[in-house]
């Protein structure tokens, strides 16, 4: 299990219960490694600055037990932002409507690059669907090499309700 899977395995049951959801967690490198956790509320309301304090003290003390980063490191926590990154495969379903970027791992058509409108998810399992110039692509959830939602006004409209 890679280390960042190591993590999130550890850090999750204490967030949830504590009423968040991890979006992602990642190693960055350098001198000094960043592990950054970006993390959402459960009940979908805006996270303040409180909860990633809350957050940051739950993993800090959780991590200095265990200590699964060798070397210096720090800790960041936020939240995914408007703009978000899709990382999960619901998060293809909650955002269908929105705008999107995806990129590959394998081309597809010739091309590893898309931005389009989010249809869902495709009636085969772990099927990613886009409108990308008017046609409808499948991606396969795995083959997904990252991919974020584009801030649009209608992505706005919806995190203001």
């Amino acid at each position: 299990m890679e280390l960042c899977e190591q993590i999130t395995a550890q850090i999750e049951p204490s967030l949830t219960n504590m009423g968040y959801e991890i979006v992602r967690v990642v190693l960055r490198g350098g001198d000094v490694r960043t592990l950054q956790v970006m993390a959402e509320r459960l009940d979908r309301r805006d996270m303040t600055v409180d909860d990633c304090e809350a957050i940051s003290k739950m993993v800090s003390a959780l991590l200095d037990v265990s200590d699964p980063i060798p070397g210096r490191w720090t800790l960041e926590v936020s939240s995914p932002g408007i703009d978000r990154p899709l990382v999960r495969l619901n998060d293809y379903e909650r955002f269908a409507g929105f705008e999107a970027k995806i990129e590959t791992v394998h081309d597809i058509g010739g091309r590893r690059r898309f931005k389009g409108q989010l249809l869902g998810l495709g009636e085969t399992p772990n099927t990613v669907l886009l409108n990308f110039e008017g046609n409808k692509v499948a991606f396969e959830f795995d083959n997904i090499l990252k991919a974020k939602l584009i801030l649009t006004d209608e992505l706005i409209k919806k995190q203001q309700h």
